[in-house]
């Protein structure tokens, strides 16, 4: 069953439209500046009488990031390159915008007062402390950083128990997991399918695989998305993410967890119920209705968002993921089998090799055998502090570049 209870939700719970407009939620934007970060400002620029953009944050991206402030007028901003602040501190000041650097700021603004929902939108290991700051902070979140899941599950899950917080998740698949089960809580869950697209080699050889450049797996056939997600979803290890995250989002074990390919991409994932009942979320790829749907829930806001007309997907297909050429789906199985460290070894070499990849140091079918010994190399924990995450981490990756 799952973890967390929407109906626990405190401010939005059995609210009508006309008074959610009255609410006005101020969300603090982790990541604004990246993919989900624009889509979900593009969210807020539609709904401007249901949501603002109480803070938002980049790691570089200066420009961007003075752009948004300028056109969203936060209460705070931060960019967590310190080299960046006094551009823009400069460029921000006549609008009376507090401006913040450095990566602990992104802890503290989540904490802040005139803060009612964070989107935790940034890429990879570096969301851990600051969604544990906001789920302390008692913050609900609106989780995109699957990664936060994948390296320390039990501690965020609990974290999250013991504050009373609600976790919403952001990626299609989870999301839509969350909408199948509206009303089915109580029902008991047999299995999930989360659907993959399969990703721009889907059906490739192995001898093709030794091929591929980082241009041809940056060309995903469906979504756009940033540059680390979209080698992960070429690999499968997007996919192999998803896995340990909906483990502790929704408390199935590994044997309640199916992955199909499903190149369409228009059922995003499928709930099955104990008499056999199937239920599946559909749409047409568009990050910016689960984003919303986190944003506004229980409540389901109007979009102009396009709309899926059956005749233009006259079949829709399935089939089994191979394991063998896409070996990181089966690590990611493997490492929530492990439970313990092991998904943060997994994640952080993950990180490493992708890095090495986007710049040409290692080739693709390389990726997957360097998480693989690293998974075999470095020391297990079978329990771990959020100090041993980080150690783990950080040894993780010094092996990994060896390797590289």
């Amino acid at each position: 069953m799952v973890r967390w209870n929407p109906g626990q939700s405190k401010r939005l719970h059995g609210v009508s439209i006309n008074k959610f407009s009255d609410l006005k939620k101020r969300i603090a934007i982790l990541g604004s500046t990246g993919s989900i970060g624009t889509q979900a400002l593009d969210v807020i620029r539609q709904h401007k009488d249901f949501f603002t953009a109480e803070v938002i944050t980049a790691q570089k991206n200066a420009d961007l990031l003075i752009e948004q402030a300028i056109e969203f007028k936060p209460d705070s901003v931060v960019i967590a390159d310190d080299k960046y602040y006094h551009k823009v501190k400069l460029a921000l000041d006549p609008l009376d915008i507090k401006v913040y650097s450095g990566t602990d700021a992104l802890s503290q603004v989540v904490e802040l007062d005139n803060v009612d929902m964070v989107l935790a939108a940034l890429v990879g290991f570096a969301g851990l402390k600051p969604t544990l700051k906001a789920i302390d902070a008692g913050k609900p979140i609106a989780l995109a950083n699957k990664e936060t899941l994948v390296v320390a599950g039990e501690l965020i899950t609990n974290a999250a128990k013991e504050k009373g917080v609600n976790l919403y998740p952001v990626d299609s698949e989870h999301s839509a997991i969350y909408q199948c089960l509206a009303g089915e809580f109580h029902n008991v869950l047999e299995k999930i399918y989360l659907t993959a697209s399969g990703g721009p080699f889907r059906g490739m050889t192995i001898d093709q695989l030794k091929n591929v450049t980082k241009a041809d797996a940056l060309k995903h056939p469906n979504w756009t998305m940033g540059a680390k997600v979209t080698i992960d979803s070429a690999s499968l290890m997007n996919k192999g993410l998803e896995v340990i995250e909906a483990h502790w989002l929704f408390g199935l074990k590994a044997e309640q967890i199916d992955v199909i390919v499903h190149p369409q991409s228009i059922v995003h994932s499928i709930v099955q119920f104990s008499d056999g009942s199937m239920k599946a979320q559909m749409g047409l790829p568009d990050m910016k209705l689960p984003i919303q749907y986190a944003f506004s829930y229980p409540v389901r806001l109007t979009s102009d968002f396009k709309r899926f007309n059956f005749i233009d997907y006259p079949q829709l297909t399935f089939e089994k993921p191979n394991l063998e050429n896409f070996r990181n789906l089966a690590l990611a199985f493997h490492a929530l089998k492990k439970k313990g460290n092991m998904p943060c070894i997994m994640n952080a070499a993950n990180e490493e090799v992708v890095t090495a990849f986007l710049l040409g140091k290692i080739s693709f079918l390389d990726m997957p055998s360097i998480i693989e010994r690293c998974m075999e190399k470095m020391p297990f924990m079978e329990k771990s502090t959020l100090e041993d995450y980080i150690n783990t981490d950080r040894e993780t990756r010094i092996f990994a570049t060896s390797i590289i």
